[in-house]
């Protein structure tokens, strides 16, 4: 349970400037141009994160670090379709980006810029995002003896990497793309590899992509076992085969989809089918609880997560192709609101388990408290400092910060 900026951003949200892209910019001449659809995209994959874990404490089925007096099941809907398709929406983004990013800095200096903003921040903010997690539960538990607080023993449950599992994942798909695509040039020739990844390109661009784009993360849920929980992910930094096999299918296909121009536009012609497909099938599952053979519950879950995927990428290529000040901020913001949410939206959400309002208000003074919060100190002490320049690549000069550039 996904980095703002320009090219250096966690997913390298730009393009070359002789990249000809599916969308407008409106960048100043000499500054690496954005796709503005696809950067608000990657900005929402990880703000639903937020909304997502500010649900699951209305959720008596899901381990959680609390739980409120009130439950809902409209929260825990809510939560099953976000989950279905919120990761593997980021870590495509991230595959497309990541392979421009690629051509355009080389394969060397493409690792070194990750390893620098995807694997060191999930060290670095470990104390201050995840460690406090545990003393927040620790004391809802001290004040409420009914409690029921799991016995953890294992040191790499205990120091896990908790909501910063998708920075560790991201790198190993990282470096296994690199590996592959270096032995491919190596073993059949640099054209043959281009060759092929256009063709791989063509294919996910198609209408029958997102059916062979489904297929790991349908074998994963098999391996898992559990279609309502989507792709579940790894609890400890020892990688784990059965998530790492769905995203990086995921991150594969975001990288085929960067080798033709004209893949993303030809996505968007369909959105539309895309998001009923979509709609549908996990409207299948939540119709049936869940109550479906686990093949055809893996199907389902999968082909409706990824038709989501492709229907929000159209609807953002063929919609977002504009600059919009707010949005962009708000995408800018996205990396650092996530990872220094979940000790706010847990303690907040804490502070209002107890009373007596209704999970609508809760649930909207968790998520207009935490983000008030979030933002303020992006603002103040990320956006134009040194920090900023480490996660987002630059960092924003005052005057530009309070045009809202």
């Amino acid at each position: 349970m996904c980095r703002p900026g320009a090219i250096r951003s966690v997913a390298g949200m730009t393009t070359s400037s002789k990249e000809p892209a599916p969308v407008r910019t409106a960048e100043p001449a000499g500054r690496p141009q954005r796709i503005h659809g696809l950067d608000a995209l990657r900005g929402g994959a990880l703000l639903l994160g937020i909304v997502l874990h500010a649900c699951v404490p209305f959720i008596a089925t899901q381990p959680w670090f609390f739980h409120d007096r009130y439950t809902s099941v409209g929260l825990a809907e809510t939560n099953f379709v976000i989950h279905s398709f919120r990761m593997v929406l980021f870590m495509t983004l991230a595959g497309y980006f990541g392979a421009l990013m690629l051509d355009r800095r080389g394969a060397r200096r493409y690792v070194g810029d990750r390893a620098k903003r995807v694997l060191l921040p999930m060290f670095a903010f470990w104390p201050v995002a995840v460690f406090p997690l545990g003393l927040l539960a620790l004391m809802f538990a001290s004040t409420h003896p009914g409690t029921a607080q799991p016995e953890v023993t294992d040191p790499l449950v205990m120091f896990g990497p908790g909501q910063l599992w998708f920075l560790l994942v991201l790198m190993e798909c990282i470096v296994i793309t690199v590996a592959v695509r270096a032995l491919l040039i190596r073993f059949i020739g640099r054209e043959r590899a281009s060759a092929f990844s256009e063709r791989m390109a063509t294919l996910f661009s198609s209408r029958a992509g997102v059916l062979v784009a489904s297929v790991p993360y349908t074998v994963v849920v098999l391996i898992q076992g559990r279609p309502m929980s989507g792709i579940i992910e790894p609890a400890t930094i020892v990688p784990e085969v059965a998530p790492l096999v769905g995203y990086l299918g995921a991150f594969a296909v975001g990288w085929a989809l960067r080798r033709r121009s004209d893949a993303l536009a030809g996505i968007s012609r369909d959105w539309a089918a895309y998001l009923t497909v979509g709609a549908i099938s996990l409207s299948i599952m939540l119709l049936a609880q869940g109550q479906v053979p686990l093949p055809m519950g893996a199907a389902l879950v999968a082909l409706g997560g990824w038709c989501v995927t492709y229907g929000l990428v159209g609807v953002c290529v063929r919609f977002l192709s504009r600059p919009r000040p707010a949005i962009r901020y708000l995408a800018d913001a996205s990396y650092w609101m996530y990872l220094m949410h979940l000790p706010i939206v847990v303690a907040i959400g804490m502070s209002l388990a107890d009373l007596s309002l209704p999970v609508a208000v809760k649930l909207s003074i968790t998520l207009i408290g935490s983000s008030a919060m979030l933002l303020l100190t992006y603002q103040l002490a990320v956006r134009c400092t040194p920090l900023g320049a480490w996660l987002n690549g630059h960092r924003h000069p005052w005057k530009s910060a309070e045009r809202g550039a």
